[in-house]
């Protein structure tokens, strides 16, 4: 009895970007019968722009959620079959910032095959674009939402990345990137560099690296737009 194969499906950062999928993707999706997704309506759509003839219906889907105990005795469950299946994240790498690394990791504790494919992330890509340091980096995913507490952490980010010159990296909420600008601006001493990826992928992609003056004589508004934020010192 085999132990089963794990498809990490990387998935599209905007809708637009369908040619920063890799042709290999395809191939592997046609071999999955089961997929576990965090959002079913997206990745149905999504596997239907890369194959057209795709029978969706055919296939088994479930929710990752938060990888939930039920959910992931469902997924041991399929890999117990020796069935292969995806895990589609709703945007770039599954296990990425990405609840799908439970299952991950419950994959790897099984003993079943494990095969990440390539595709746009927004981390990477971001830091590639950036001029910071891409050997010494630290994703931090979400900051505090409270504004004291979010100060406390930006100003910890800085000074570890003017000390070691470590790229810090960090997300946000769309609707409230502008809040954590303007925190950015207010906290940080003006010849501390920040990146702003915007839209990656997308027809309107930017990616600028200024100092925290530089930003200050010309703030964009990243209302409700896909951002990934890097930090460096001077």
């Amino acid at each position: 009895m085999t132990n089963g194969t794990v498809y990490l499906i990387p998935s599209l950062l905007d809708e637009e970007g369908v040619n920063t999928i890799p042709a290999y993707v395809l191939e592997a999706v046609k071999s999955c019968s089961v997929f576990f997704v965090e959002n079913e309506r997206a990745a149905r759509r999504y596997l239907k722009t890369i194959w057209r003839e795709m029978n969706i219906d055919a296939c088994n889907w479930y929710a990752v959620h938060k990888a939930e105990e039920s959910v992931k005795s469902i997924f041991l469950d399929i890999l117990k079959q020796g069935k292969t299946v995806g895990i589609i994240s709703d945007a770039g790498c599954p296990g990425i910032a990405d609840p799908g690394q439970l299952l991950v990791a419950a994959a790897q504790s099984y003993g079943a095959v494990v095969k990440p494919l390539v595709g746009p992330n927004s981390i990477i890509l971001a830091l590639m674009a950036s001029g910071m340091n891409g050997q010494h980096f630290r994703f931090r995913g979400y900051l505090p939402i409270e504004p004291g507490a979010r100060i406390k952490a930006i100003k910890a980010m800085e000074a570890e990345a003017t000390a070691t010159h470590c790229t810090q990296i960090f997300i946000e909420t769309p609707y409230r990137n502008n809040q954590l600008l303007e925190a950015l601006l207010s906290a940080c001493h003006g010849n501390t560099r920040l990146c702003l990826g915007i839209a990656l992928t997308s027809p309107d992609e930017s990616v600028k690296t200024k100092t925290m003056t530089g930003w200050k004589k010309q703030k964009p508004d990243l209302n409700k737009k896909p951002v990934i934020f890097l930090l460096d010192g001077a």
